[in-house]
């Protein structure tokens, strides 16, 4: 069913907009910068514990703890200055973590380990290099 005329004019308008909402948002990345670009990512090595970090890294260890303990993953995330402890509590597996992946992870730097340790931290997956 094609709908009448209106519905025709209201699918014509709509589609028009989302095209000249997208060519606005471009132009205004373009002029702007992407205001989720990496200005504030930061080396593993200038990260202090109870600072509020973003950093990027590689993935080089997953470790999932064992099932009669409480549910966590944990990752070692590395740049080239350094390494970082990274755990999601409460959960077995998070898609598209594996080792190799590069990604972003934001959050607070513990100061009660020998290696600093993000606890639930964002993050924000890489293209995978292939």
């Amino acid at each position: 069913m094609n709908g009448g005329p209106l519905t025709q004019l209201a699918q014509k308008i709509s589609f028009a907009l989302s095209k000249s909402d997208a060519q606005d948002l471009q132009a205004h990345l373009d002029k702007y910068g992407n205001p989720i670009a990496d200005t504030c990512v930061q080396d593993v090595r200038s990260c202090h514990p109870g600072q509020r970090v973003e950093v990027i890294g590689t993935v080089k260890i997953v470790a999932i703890r064992p099932r009669d303990m409480s549910p966590a993953v944990e990752i070692v995330l590395a740049d080239p200055t350094g390494a970082i402890n990274v755990v999601w509590l409460g959960r077995r597996k998070i898609p598209g973590i594996v080792a190799g992946r590069t990604m972003k992870v934001c959050g607070r730097l513990t100061g009660s380990t020998e290696k600093p340790t993000m606890f639930n931290p964002r993050y924000e997956l890489r293209p995978s290099q292939r």
